[in-house]
């Protein structure tokens, strides 16, 4: 399972945000290192389809696709020389497919700040940095060994030696932007040397309740979105101590809160989709009168990929899958009318799955 890792300085509310987000309760104490081990909690991906689509089968069980979070411990400046066990913390975050990186952006006498004061600009480069000169020891090292392996193959090694000093120019340069559009030899390069600054990213803003109605007009915040748009960072505000209370409340309590904050909805559904979305992850469904289910699968994964994901023997036994659009379902509104105006197709094992596709496997084992 695909996982994103929680990550920010110290005493930033990454514990509070991952106790909302999972619904635990792990220590989230007013001491920088309160988290040494990560915490790991596997979340479920709220989807209104996934809903709409069990209401006409009015199923046994609606089983959500899910996604994990990883509360990863905070890092200050010097991680990446070890200070605060840094080399430790990096690690962990070499093990998540995409971070979540919490910035705090309210002012607190009760809550310490490892610099003293909040400065949202400072504190997002302050841990950008450390995982670029984490990035920068790994890629020397690795220029070092392309030094002394080039006599025996050097066609391949001065290939890679080329793009690593390309990767490294990208490191070094001012703009926090690293996510750039690299050739397949340089990605594979990224993926092999584990490294930090080039995972994607979404910065969570952290604000206090107190600033939930006008949070956009904090000068603090708007200034630290000015800057995150100009280096093209998503972001997603919100106040993760809220987002906690309201995880303790029952449904009419949270949605009559929700009204009087003025807010659509929680903004942990929305950073729970953002993620999946940042992961590449799409869902298709399986439907029936025992269970509805929603499963995760990488965009661009062919229908025979996709069965495998299911179980193998499906995979093993394919021979066609029944497949009806959520967009077809939404209209009928019931499969068997969808089914009668020739909108299911039967597609082969090639057939490249869509976001939102109803699919019934056909196979023989």
């Amino acid at each position: 399972m695909l996982q994103v890792g929680i990550i920010g300085l110290p005493n930033v509310g990454k514990s509070t945000l991952f106790n909302a987000i999972t619904k635990s309760k792990v220590l989230a104490a007013n001491y920088p290192f309160a988290t040494i081990e990560p915490n790991v909690g596997v979340v479920p991906v709220q989807d209104s389809r996934l809903n709409f689509i069990a209401k006409h089968y009015n199923p046994q069980r609606i089983i959500n696709t899910t996604i994990k979070f990883t509360d990863i411990a905070g890092l200050v400046k010097g991680a990446s020389s070890g200070e605060g066990l840094g080399n430790k913390f990096l690690s962990h975050i070499r093990e998540v497919n995409a971070i979540c990186h919490v910035v705090r952006c309210f002012d607190s006498k009760k809550i310490t700040h490892v610099h003293g004061d909040v400065d949202p600009i400072r504190d997002f480069e302050t841990v950008d940095m450390e995982l670029k000169l984490s990035d920068l020891e790994r890629i020397e090292n690795r220029i070092k060994n392309l030094d002394k392996k080039k006599k025996k193959n050097p066609k391949e090694s001065l290939l890679e030696l080329s793009i690593l000093n390309n990767i490294k120019k990208v490191l070094l340069s001012q703009t926090n932007d690293t996510r750039n559009e690299f050739d397949e030899d340089t990605y594979k390069i990224i993926k092999e040397q584990q490294l930090l600054s080039f995972k994607k990213t979404i910065v969570v803003i952290n604000i206090s309740e107190e600033d939930i109605s006008n949070r956009s007009k904090d000068k603090k915040v708007s200034k630290f979105i000015e800057y995150l748009n100009q280096n093209n960072i998503p972001y997603i505000i919100l106040s993760s101590q809220f987002e906690f209370e309201l995880t303790t409340m029952s449904e009419y309590d949270k949605k009559e809160l929700l009204k009087i904050m003025e807010l659509e909805m929680s903004q942990l559904d929305l950073l729970i989709k953002q993620s999946y979305e940042m992961l590449e992850l799409k869902t298709f469904f399986t439907a029936g009168k025992n269970e509805v289910k929603a499963w995760t699968y990488k965009s661009g994964m062919k229908a025979i990929d996709c069965a495998s994901i299911i179980h193998s023997d499906i995979k093993k036994g394919f021979i066609r899958c029944e497949t009806l659009s959520y967009k077809d379902f939404f209209i009928f509104k019931d499969a068997k009318k969808a089914r009668e105006a020739g909108k299911y197709r039967l597609e082969g094992k090639d057939y490249l799955m869509e976001d939102g596709d109803i699919v019934y496997f056909r196979f023989n084992v």
